[in-house]
């Protein structure tokens, strides 16, 4: 049979997606529309969840005290994807670019802390950034040898006592976190279309008089725009609706969105209301989404 006969015939292709079909039925589908059905319902005495029709559990998601939570999960998001962006984009850009022998390597250092548990890999981080951590150790100990340094030219009060950094359980220590988890996000779709690109345009921007840095902005990154913004958008709604970074990482600024969800459906025990801001989270995820296809639907349709 040929390939062509294989996709016109629809009853083997019927058969090939029943599983796949009825896993994202029964373990995504239904789940999502199960709790749809619950943010409109209501919280009884004692934790119950009654089912009805109403808005009060959207309206209540929209306060100012939860629009705060939310704008700060923004806020961070944002701060957190930037940095992915400015620190993802030169590497992706110098893996695409690098001689083709180092080019699995570098790609297997990328995605190497994948193949690692994320709580682990968040512990770790608490053992760099504590106050009693591996950074201030390495900040202490340089503090020392330059204490005796300047000790050496008469000037030992210069600097004084060394004074550990608060680097954990605050809202630096949580974007830190964040870029660390997100940062194979961004690399790995700015590289996908960096390898694919046409190497010539560089060339012919080069060769027309424009330097490194001119063909960098003005030629590079437009063609890479749509892995840029796809490597933006899957940071962004990742770093969004964290849960683990900030309980670890974050201390008494951990609140985010996603935590607060988690609270609802569990010591709050107001389905309801938790499945409310789950889906206000996952309306702004498919705006997002949404916003992607647009932009990827225009991209195809402009030839360079």
């Amino acid at each position: 049979m040929s390939v062509q006969d294989w996709r016109e015939n629809k009853l083997v292709a019927a058969i090939l997606l029943v599983p796949s079909s009825a896993w994202l039925l029964i373990f995504f589908t239904l789940p999502l529309a199960i709790v749809w059905v619950y943010s409109f319902g209501e919280r009884g005495p004692q934790g119950q969840t009654y089912l009805a029709l109403n808005f009060e559990n959207y309206k209540r998601a929209l306060e100012w005290i939860h629009i705060g939570i939310l704008w700060k999960s923004t806020w961070i998001a944002f701060v957190a994807t930037a940095l992915c962006f400015i620190m993802g984009f030169p590497l992706a850009l110098g893996i695409a670019f690098a001689p083709t022998k180092y080019k699995n390597l570098l790609m297997l250092l990328v995605i190497l802390p994948f193949w690692t548990n994320l709580l682990i890999r968040t512990y770790a981080w608490i053992a760099v950034l504590r106050t009693r951590g591996f950074l201030n150790f390495f900040l202490e100990w340089v503090h020392g040898k330059l204490d005796a340094l300047f000790s050496l030219i008469g000037l030992s009060d210069l600097m004084g006592v060394f004074e550990p950094l608060a680097l954990l359980y605050n809202t630096q220590a949580i974007i830190i976190g964040l870029v660390y988890v997100s940062l194979p996000f961004m690399v790995l779709p700015i590289y996908a279309t960096l390898e694919k690109l046409d190497k010539s345009y560089l060339e012919a921007s080069l060769d027309l008089g424009a330097g490194q840095w001119r063909t960098l902005f003005s030629v590079t990154m437009p063609l890479s725009f749509p892995g840029i913004f796809s490597g933006v958008m899957l940071v962004f709604i990742i770093s969004l609706g964290t849960y683990l970074t900030p309980v670890l990482l974050g201390g008494a600024d951990r609140m985010m969105i996603g935590n607060l969800i988690a609270q609802e459906f569990g010591p709050a025990r107001d389905w309801p209301f938790g499945s409310a801001l789950s889906f206000v989270l996952l309306y702004i995820t498919f705006i997002i989404l949404w916003l992607r296809a647009v932009v990827s639907s225009r991209s195809k349709g402009v030839s360079y």
